[in-house]
């Protein structure tokens, strides 16, 4: 490959690997965003006084934002072009990391959160399918895996250097953010020069139809079952950590530094992202019933954790919690894009990631709830419990109905 097709072709725009490379590191900042405040919970819960209801739900209005975005804009790059889609979407990013930045108050923490949804969601699913017509016909298959890579790889960074700077530099609620605004500029500038994609944009927005669109055709519902309930747990796992570790880790393993929590959340992603990659080859039905399997394990072991205060058995179970994401995350986006009629794709593939951004969500938020209630470990065997009963339904599902 030719040093002129690798970085920039006719008049300084991005094609080739350049391009794929500039797009998957949108998709990386932009996610990045999302965890950049993991490890800052627990200081904002010191310095404000909220609740775990409070610090759950603040979690949970970023997927307000991933919903606004998946139902009303998920079409909108079809339509008026994937740059111009964007850009639009990095600077909601920008706006979200601003709204951080200057936070004084619990309320500031759920725009930021909602914008960053927002942004995310938008940027996301305009990224996946830019890469789409990025990459070369007979490398597609790739196009998956490049995105959910990025996604996850994003997600560890940001809350490792969140951690970092938040136990070791000055500025614990702000360099974080600072920074990520270099990142997302840096980006939106590379974005500025990647080749559109779409040959003849529409001008005018108001031209196109914004009515959200979800549906399961009646035929492919007990194939859809299993693959949606394994996106939920699959994106549980990721709510759990992504909300609840620090305290988690605080409270009952006795580790109060913001390096460690992020480095548990890089744990998790990079591992994630690790599996998604290496198992590629893995056939999606294997991939998915051996996902399903190892969440049972995964929840037992994070519940024993909590119990018997051992960072070990901690570590083990955030190992055991990636494989299961990461091997669950991939295979059912994928037996669902199978299943799914070529006419009805996207309501197919719409209605799969409602189901996801619902496993973020929801768990963490009943969580919040019983710990409230009852105590953390209650709430934790309470989700463990759910995780349990969802990959057992979902393993039935699989089996009988799913072809290899």
């Amino acid at each position: 490959m030719s040093l002129i097709r690798l970085y920039a072709t006719q008049g300084g725009e991005l094609r080739g690997a350049a391009a794929i490379a500039a797009v998957a590191a949108m998709i990386a900042v932009l996610f990045a965003g999302s965890t950049i405040v993991t490890p800052l919970y627990i200081i904002y819960q010191q310095e404000w006084g909220f609740s775990r209801i409070t610090l759950t739900l603040v979690y949970a209005a970023y997927v307000i934002g991933n919903v606004i975005a998946l139902l009303v804009f998920g079409r909108v790059s079809d339509c008026i072009g994937r740059r111009r889609t964007a850009l639009p979407a990095i600077v909601v990013g920008i706006a979200s990391a601003l709204v951080f930045l200057f936070a004084a108050h619990v309320i500031s923490l759920y725009v930021g959160r909602i914008l960053s949804g927002l942004s995310i969601g938008i940027g996301a699913g305009t990224g996946t399918a830019w890469l789409a017509e990025l990459v070369e016909e007979k490398d597609r298959a790739q196009t998956a895996t490049i995105a959910t890579s990025a996604n996850f790889l994003g997600l560890a960074f940001g809350a490792l250097t969140s951690g970092l700077l938040a136990q070791f530099a000055p500025w614990p609620l702000r360099l974080s953010f600072i920074i990520y605004l270099a990142a997302l500029v840096a980006v939106a500038a590379l974005i500025w020069r990647v080749r559109e994609t779409i040959s003849e944009p529409n001008n005018k927005l108001a031209d196109m139809s914004l009515r959200p669109r979800l549906s399961v055709p009646a035929d492919i519902r007990p194939q859809f079952v299993a693959p949606a309930v394994t996106g939920f747990g699959a994106m549980a796992l990721v709510g759990f950590y992504a909300a609840l570790i620090p305290s988690i880790l605080a409270e009952h393993l006795h580790q109060t530094s913001h390096a460690v929590a992020g480095g548990m959340f890089f744990e998790l992603a990079f591992l994630v992202a690790a599996s998604i990659v290496v198992t590629q080859r893995l056939a999606n039905r294997t991939a998915m019933l051996t996902a399903l399997l190892l969440m049972i394990p995964s929840v037992a072991l994070l519940v024993a954790a909590q119990v018997l205060e051992s960072m070990p058995i901690m570590i083990a179970a955030t190992a055991v919690c990636a494989i299961a994401t990461g091997l669950g995350y991939r295979s059912s986006l994928q037996v669902v894009n199978e299943i799914a009629p070529e006419d009805r794709r996207a309501e197919v593939v719409s209605s799969y990631f409602v189901c996801g951004f619902s496993g973020n969500a929801l768990p963490v938020i009943g969580i919040g709830i019983i710990s409230s209630l009852a105590s953390p470990i209650v709430a934790s065997s309470a989700f463990a419990a759910t995780i349990v009963v969802f990959a057992a339904v979902a393993l039935f599902f699989g089996v009988r109905y799913m072809r290899n």
